[in-house]
């Protein structure tokens, strides 16, 4: 059973940065397709990046690419977002997720096996 705890969620003015962790604990996180989603209010949890198990192959959705960077520490059993040059719309409650499936990592959320509990993101305008 692999546990994640997300932090370094909080408030930021558009166009600030913040940076997201996700630390990992009861797994091999090193064979571990990795990526991080996210649910505005009142809408479906999306998709916004994916890493595969050695951090080489990166992917992200379309309105994010460019802006965030995710990328992970094989020693350290942690995730990274680095979001730069915010917008209101990331406003959002942030989800770590964990594939032992998809070693790829994946864009959809039933490839994940595993979620931890969110990390409030608030952007203002």
């Amino acid at each position: 059973q692999v546990q994640l705890v997300e932090s370094g969620g909080g408030k930021v003015q558009a166009g600030g940065s913040l940076r997201l962790s996700c630390a990992a604990s009861g797994g091999s996180f090193s064979s571990l397709g990795m990526a991080w989603f996210r649910q505005a209010p009142g809408k479906e949890r999306e998709f916004v990046a994916t890493v595969d198990f050695s951090g080489t192959n990166t992917y992200y959705t379309d309105s994010v690419r460019g802006r965030f960077t995710i990328s992970r520490d094989n020693v350290k059993n942690t995730l990274y977002l680095q979001m730069n040059i915010v917008k209101p719309e990331d406003t959002a409650v942030y989800y770590c997720t964990a594939s032992f499936r998809y070693s790829s990592g994946g864009h959809y959320s039933r490839e994940y096996d595993y979620w931890g509990q969110g990390t409030q993101v608030t952007v203002s305008s």
